[in-house]
């Protein structure tokens, strides 16, 4: 049975940078990846990539990974996510979160404020859209009673919508309203527990806990310098620990890792960036990232299948440093099996 895959890119870089970027979706599409995720964040917008990534493939779907719920409205972000559904034979999916108070008002200049509340109503509204319903609403954020509908009809009228949600709160929607969750910063040896237990509040919501689609919080990264890409990870995770508020901080704390957050949090209030990344220890770094080189790939599989018997439905690779499609293709067919 093929393994479902996805990948994430950032269109960023030179005009060459970018073609590298489409010819690895496209090895991707042509290798039997399920889908691509073109992230934002504070960069670029993800909806003019995923529309040309529509244009250049046939089977992969087009998610984003993610765009918040404040920086556009339900109705804006309903546009972007059916024409996009439209121009690619019906591949979207809507990937949404809050994003946190430091983006929002920082970048966005708009008050963090009931950020559940928002991407409840968000979803609600969105759905109604997506339906061609008339929009009359009567929220705690927002209120529409004109009745306003899209002036097309969407290519359909249930676009999955994936939460990148961790809070109580968050999780909640999960449960009773997303078609799929992105989670981030769960080690591997916690990772059934996560995902069964959200599985047992869809359940308690009423919802057949395999319909919604678990993606994995860690990666599975094939590179020819693997000493640069555990590197990497350890900066990635360095900062997340010590510069991304307190979140990850307490939640890695409850997660088991108390120790080690805390002293990576130390290094780099003491020291600076680099002293936060040499203070990830190696086991962190694999709770969150199997590295391994081309030749190594029965080591990924292993990995994945760790994922696959947690309960994971869909697998983050990363390929870096390999820059002939052919090849990237290969790599990816190999991690998909049959």
């Amino acid at each position: 049975m093929a393994r479902r895959l996805s990948i994430t890119v950032d269109l960023a870089g030179s005009d060459d940078d970018r073609a590298r970027t489409y010819g690895y979706v496209q090895a991707a599409d042509e290798a039997g990846v399920e889908t691509v995720f073109v992230t934002e964040a504070w960069g670029r917008e993800p909806f003019g990539p995923l529309a040309i990534l529509a244009d250049r493939t046939t089977r992969i779907t087009l998610g984003t990974s993610i765009v918040n719920i404040f920086s556009r409205t339900p109705a804006a972000l309903a546009q972007h996510f059916t024409t996009l559904d439209e121009i690619s034979g019906g591949r979207a999916i809507a990937g949404l979160g809050t994003s946190g108070k430091l983006v929002i008002e920082e970048f966005h200049g708009i008050p963090f404020e009931k950020p559940a509340t928002r991407l409840r109503e968000t979803i609600l509204i969105m759905r109604t859209l997506f339906r061609r319903e008339p929009l009359r609403f009567d929220g705690e954020v927002f209120k529409f009673g004109r009745g306003f509908t899209l002036r097309f009809t969407p290519f359909r009228p249930n676009i999955p919508i994936y939460l990148a949600s961790f809070r109580p709160a968050g999780m909640r929607l999960v449960a009773e309203l997303a078609d799929g969750w992105l989670p981030m910063m769960i080690p591997l040896e916690r990772l059934t527990e996560q995902v069964a237990e959200m599985r047992a509040m869809v359940a308690k919501a009423g919802r057949d806990p395999a319909s919604v689609v678990a993606k994995s919080p860690g990666l599975v990264i094939v590179t020819r310098d693997v000493a640069a890409a555990r590197l990497a990870q350890k900066r990635n995770l360095a900062y997340y620990v010590a510069r991304m508020g307190v979140y990850y901080h307490t939640h890695l704390t409850a997660m088991g890792r108390g120790e080690e957050v805390d002293a990576i949090r130390k290094a780099w209030d003491e020291g600076s960036s680099t002293a936060g990344a040499s203070a990830v220890s190696d086991d962190l770094s694999e709770a969150f990232a199997r590295i391994v080189t081309p030749d190594q790939l029965d080591d990924a599989v292993a990995r994945l299948d760790q994922q696959i018997a947690a309960g994971v439905d869909l697998h983050q690779i990363v390929i870096s440093g390999v820059d002939d499609a052919a090849e990237q293709k290969h790599i990816l067919e190999h991690l998909v099996g049959k």
